[in-house]
């Protein structure tokens, strides 16, 4: 895929309408729905400050949460959840998109700007169509829950086409929805010229460098539960890393392959196959292939549960939880020397303290390695800043799917829509 992409930089928006796609799916209270982080809309800031400097009309757009976009889906949904479908009203359908309206994020992004950001309280309506036909230069407004509207996710042209008029130019800046093929991240491009903002541009240049032209050695760092989770990622980087580290629950399927006993350990008994092609692959292509040597186990998944460290296999009343020291001193090694480093997925369940230990041990790898550093979102990326060494690596990115379909060598959507350099 080419990562070479023409950004905002390149496009003369002085006196234009911009449609620009932000992500500010941002985490809220149930109770009182109040942001609970804003990072998602101070991410968005330089590219919208340089829009608005530079003279454009800017017409922001995003998605917040899975709202049902029709009373018909909202009841298929509460009917899978259980409830009986006689009990389910309109009123309860209406009530569930007023929790995800984005009127609370235009009020924090007018006190983060420092000026109105204008809402409008639908997205291709008259409200939408009007406000943004009286935008003048220097002036923000922010489009309704692009989700409210059933033609978003299923990119329907109509849909995209009614975005479009209402801009001259789109900006994409939201990585975390590149992946996916929606009227508002792929489709409007059919209808206008497609730039990237300031974060998807840094986004392309430096994971795409990672992949493409990595300082080496490259080693790639790959945890989380599932091996199915993994399977592209693991392929495409056999391709191109000079060491592979694999952690988390996923380890106990490659350790099985093995022929390890891994007590009630998470198996994916269906690849074991896969797990062994991919060790004997390595050894075939010179990628050092590392798994753990030791485990820190426990008799249940409980926070409270006893850790027990384990050397070779595990009992069968046991079950992995994390990296033990010889594995966690093994990893880090393996990380020293390293030009380039990318991870994604904890090395264990760290959101129990006493299980936190080896992903603690390999974002401090990470953070003192001296590489060039890149953790993929989703959990590692959450690991990291919990842990206190979010400032110390280079590059953490902004897309959890997104991401983890770079790492896979996919051609994103919503990366492809836009214009080459």
């Amino acid at each position: 895929m080419n990562y070479s992409k023409k950004t905002v930089y390149d496009a003369d928006v002085k006196g234009k309408k911009v449609l620009l796609r932000c992500d500010f799916n941002v985490p809220q209270d149930k109770k009182t729905g109040e942001i609970t982080s804003d990072k998602r809309i101070v991410a968005a800031l330089p590219t919208i400050r340089y829009l608005l400097d530079q003279g454009a009309a800017v017409i922001a757009c995003s998605h917040l949460g899975k709202p049902a976009a029709t009373f018909e889906s909202y009841v298929k949904k509460q009917v899978e959840k259980g409830k009986n479908e006689a009990d389910i009203t309109r009123e309860d359908w209406e009530k569930s998109l007023r929790k995800l309206t984005l009127a609370p994020v235009a009020a924090h992004l007018s006190e983060l700007l420092g000026q109105e950001v204008i809402f409008a309280s639908d997205t291709i309506g008259e409200d939408a169509k009007a406000k943004a036909a009286a935008l003048q230069p220097g002036q923000i407004m922010l489009l309704e829950n692009l989700r409210f509207a059933k033609g978003e996710t299923k990119n329907d042209p109509a849909f995209a086409k009614a975005l479009a008029d209402m801009a001259e130019i789109y900006v994409s800046d939201a990585f975390g929805t590149v992946h996916r093929a929606h009227a508002s991240t792929a489709g409007v491009a059919a209808y206008l010229p497609a730039y990237s903002g300031m974060l998807v541009a840094k986004e392309l240049e430096i994971m795409g460098k990672a992949l493409d032209n990595p300082v080496r050695p490259f080693v790639a760092v790959l945890g989380g539960a599932k091996v199915s989770d993994k399977i592209n990622v693991i392929n495409n980087l056999l391709e191109k890393a000079d060491t592979i580290i694999i952690g988390g629950g996923m380890a106990y399927t490659f350790k099985a392959a093995q022929g390890y006993k891994i007590g009630k350990s998470l198996l994916e008994a269906d690849r074991i196959d896969y797990a062994k092609d991919m060790i004997a692959k390595a050894e075939e292509k010179g990628v050092k292939f590392l798994l753990p040597v030791d485990n820190i186990c426990a008799a249940e998944f409980a926070a409270e549960a006893e850790p027990v460290l384990v050397e070779g296999d595990i009992s069968d009343d046991l079950m992995g939880m994390d990296i033990g020291p010889k594995t966690r001193e093994l990893f880090a090694e393996a990380v020293r020397g390293a030009g380039t480093i990318v991870w994604n997925g904890p090395m264990g369940v760290f959101e129990f303290p006493a299980f936190a230990e080896g992903t603690k041990a390999m974002a401090r790898a990470l953070a003192e390695s001296g590489a060039v550093t890149i953790v993929g979102g989703g959990d590692s990326a959450s690991a990291v800043e919990k842990l206190g060494f979010a400032d110390k690596i280079t590059h953490i990115s902004t897309g959890g799917g997104a991401s983890l379909e770079f790492l896979e060598g996919k051609e994103l959507p919503g990366v492809a829509c836009l214009l080459d350099k």
